[in-house]
């Protein structure tokens, strides 16, 4: 491999009059530009050849990593592998060639699979009704909440504005509710990491509008008090909102709506097999009770004698100032369509065997690095469970040191630092997916990894040594961060 083409700036590789590309001849004659629209110098732009640009970008897309490339264990995350099938489908012509404005009569199919996914979904959670239109997790939350506010205030009841939310929740919970423009009320947890219902009690008044919570917790502990939560919610007057994040290991377990949850979000890229990371596409579905289906968003899919048809606030007779719109059409379809794939392709079947190898892979996984790591809290666990660093902490390797450790033996890292209940919390998820050979192998280069930081701690605290880039100075980058590239034009240094 040149280095030099893999490790330096597009910019740094640029020579002056070298050109990767040759434009056609001019047929449509010459027009100038007014001088609003002009640049008052030419953009600095790197000159290479092509064989370089190709060369360059290929190395460097090669420091990618996800699921297709490796093991993923990402805690809270559920970095589930995406099977090829979904992207075919997706890519079909029947269903990337549609526009969202055709006449109904056209997209038959589509809003049979919008409507088939609505029903399926509120099968496998337990709910009444669903809508597709949030766009990711977050505003999927943030969608729930404002149908609980809705209801709320359409029977009068304008005092409940605070939403209670465990210590151990995921961060979007608190900065969803504050969106929703709701006081947010902290329920601490117990030593065993479950929501403190005696703590819980004293919050409760007519001021509530609900509780949020997350079941397996972020602990990746299944809330054993849920029937009573709920109930005391409930006597309350308010709703209990259902965090979809962990959902992965209650498939054929267990359904939200039967514990009593009156809303909960779905994040399809965690449960249900689509793409990942990288900013998006995401869709995270909103499942509602049976009260709670009139404040909706529209637009809804709906099925009649006549075929399939789409709710708008303009065409419906419900409670209309009640609606809110959150998205402009049906969600992010193609996700959708990935996700309805995924849910065929396993059945009704197989899809309650993802539950519990998932639980499988996790407590495997745990009982055979407990001596070696920090287990505080020794119990069962779901999807997930959290270390808190190694065990022998004399050495001064922490949990930073052992996830760039791993990058080293070709692993990603799992979550570190988070839930903040733990100092060096590592919050490992192995999903259902995996192999029980390549999760072999991440436990043997775990337990590698702990014998180096009692023999060799100096080892573990510099690594990475086989990346690109070595050990960073993250407060550094974090406070000073350079995000243009400088160099020399006419001994100069300027920004490009």
């Amino acid at each position: 491999m040149n280095n030099k083409l893999y490790g330096n700036l597009i910019f740094e590789l640029s020579h002056s009059g070298r050109r990767a590309y040759s434009l056609p001849e001019n047929q449509f004659g010459h027009h100038t530009l007014p001088d609003f629209c002009k640049r008052e110098k030419d953009a600095e732009l790197p000159e290479c050849d092509e064989m370089t640009v190709v060369r360059h970008y290929t190395n460097h897309s090669e420091n990618n990593f996800g699921v297709d490339n490796g093991f993923y264990p990402l805690g809270s995350c559920t970095m589930k592998y995406n099977p090829v099938i979904n992207e075919e489908v997706a890519s079909m012509a029947s269903f990337t060639d549609l526009h969202p404005h055709q006449p109904i009569e056209t997209v038959q199919g589509a809003l049979e699979v919008e409507y088939n996914i609505q029903r399926a979904l509120a099968s496998i959670t337990g709910m009444a009704d669903v809508t597709l239109n949030p766009y990711a997790g977050a505003h999927g939350e943030l969608t729930g909440l404002m149908l609980i506010a809705s209801y709320h205030q359409q029977r009068g009841d304008k005092k409940r504005t605070k939403v209670i939310v465990p210590d151990s929740a995921h961060g979007t919970n608190p900065a969803s509710a504050a969106v929703c423009g709701l006081e947010i009320v902290e329920v601490k947890s117990t030593s065993d990491g479950l929501v403190d219902v005696n703590d819980l009690r004293p919050l409760l008044g007519d001021d509530i509008a609900g509780m949020m919570m997350t079941n397996p917790n972020t602990l990746g502990l299944f809330e054993k008090d849920i029937p009573e939560i709920a109930k005391l919610i409930h006597e309350c007057g308010g709703l209990l909102y259902y965090d979809g994040a962990n959902l992965n290991p209650l498939l054929g377990a267990a359904r939200p709506g039967d514990m009593g949850f009156d809303v909960i979000h779905l994040n399809l890229h965690k449960t249900f097999s689509t793409p990942h990371g990288g900013g998006g596409p995401g869709a995270g579905p909103v499942g509602v009770c049976e009260k709670l289906i009139p404040f909706l968003p529209k637009p809804h899919v709906s099925k009649t004698k006549d075929g399939f048809v789409i709710e708008d606030s303009e065409n419906t007779e419900e409670f209309s100032t009640a609606n809110i719109r959150i998205s402009g059409y049906l969600g992010n379809f193609l996700v959708i369509l990935r996700a309805y794939t995924y849910i065929l392709t396993l059945g009704k079947k197989h899809i309650k065997e993802v539950g519990p190898f998932a639980t499988l892979s996790a407590n495997y996984i745990k009982e055979c690095l407990k001596d070696d790591y920090e287990l505080p809290i020794d119990t069962l666990c779901k999807h997930e469970f959290v270390f808190d660093g190694l065990k022998d902490k004399s050495t001064g390797v922490t949990t930073m040191d052992v996830a760039k450790r791993l990058l080293d033996y070709g692993y990603h890292a799992p979550t570190i630092y988070f839930p903040l209940l733990f100092h060096e919390a590592m919050m490992i998820e192995p999903t259902e997916t995996e192999s029980k050979d390549t999760i072999d192998g991440f436990i043997e280069v775990m337990h590698i990894i702990a014998k180096e930081a009692r023999e060799n701690p100096e080892l573990v605290k510099g690594a990475p040594y086989n990346t690109p880039i070595g050990r960073v100075d993250d407060v550094l980058a974090a406070k000073h961060p350079i995000l243009t590239y400088r160099q020399l034009i006419n001994d100069t240094e300027e920004s490009v």
